[in-house]
């Protein structure tokens, strides 16, 4: 059986490496061995195999399909909080929304790209419904949200939320106003839901399938890949925008290496890219 100390070899780790690249793009760089061990622990013990090697032989057969996704499902797990990047918000509400609401059209479409859990998107529909809370004629909002992994996706669906999960960024007067109580939980309102869908998608794949947006998502994200497939990415993201449309990085993370299809627009504590014309 496998033991919790066992470690992964360097054949094992670069494997490891080649494998989640090709599955989801994600660039595993050197010394993360601890990292893979602590998230498939108990994936290997699970699957009865002594080492990351045997596992990897079980992944690589159409007959483990399932135990594929759970893998990938456990590498693109990430932690994520409410109006992470406050600014981003202010600035989607006090300068974006008014913006978009100035041309004509039907819905505004916005994609929340790598939602996890679903803070993100449900944020975007809140933060839409106070702007038309102040605004009742304005244009309505319809979210996209995806992500990789399915755990994450059916969490998100749920829009149940228990423990450090609802404490993290939301004030009680949010909480009483966006949530129901679930038992010792909190539920998102049915208006705050009705606003997003959420599907499955792996940005390294192809977006013909979602449609055009003015607005894109993509917070720390992109820095988990190669540079090349960051340039693939922003890029399919331009294609993906109407004319003039907005994206949103993360804090940290910059387009200037990447593309000049982009403008830089800041305001309100937060930096947003727009299309260029």
């Amino acid at each position: 059986m496998y033991h919790r100390s066992a470690s992964i070899s360097p054949a094992e780790y670069e494997s490891f490496k080649s494998f989640l690249q090709q599955a989801c793009g994600i660039l595993l760089g050197s010394g993360k061995e601890y990292l893979v061990s602590s998230r498939l622990n108990s994936i290997i013990k699970e699957a009865q195999v002594d080492s990351l090697g045997a596992l990897m032989d079980l992944i690589r057969s159409p007959a483990h399909t399932r135990l594929k996704v759970k893998v990938i499902d456990a590498m693109t797990t990430n932690e994520t909080f409410w109006f992470r990047d406050i600014g981003h918000y202010i600035l989607l509400k006090e300068t974006i929304l008014p913006d978009l609401n100035q041309q004509r059209g039907g819905s505004i479409r916005i994609w929340s790209a790598a939602c996890s859990s679903g803070q993100e998107p449900y944020n975007i529909s809140m933060i839409t419904q106070e702007f038309q809370t102040l605004k009742p004629s304005a244009r309505p909002v319809q979210v996209v949200a995806t992500d990789i992994s399915s755990k994450m996706l059916d969490e998100a669906r749920a829009g149940v939320y228990c423990g450090l999960a609802v404490e993290r960024g939301l004030t009680q007067e949010q909480k009483n106003r966006f949530f129901l109580p679930k038992e010792r939980c909190l539920e998102v309102k049915p208006e705050i839901k009705r606003r997003v869908s959420f599907s499955s998608l792996n940005l390294a794949s192809s977006y013909h399938g979602l449609g055009k947006f003015d607005v894109i998502f993509c917070r720390n994200v992109l820095i988990y890949f190669s540079n090349e497939l960051k340039r693939d990415i922003v890029d399919r993201m331009a294609n993906a925008l109407n004319p003039g449309g907005y994206l949103f990085l993360g804090s940290t993370e910059s387009i200037n290496q990447l593309t000049d299809r982009f403008e830089m627009k800041v305001g309100h504590g937060g930096i947003s890219y727009r299309l260029k014309s």
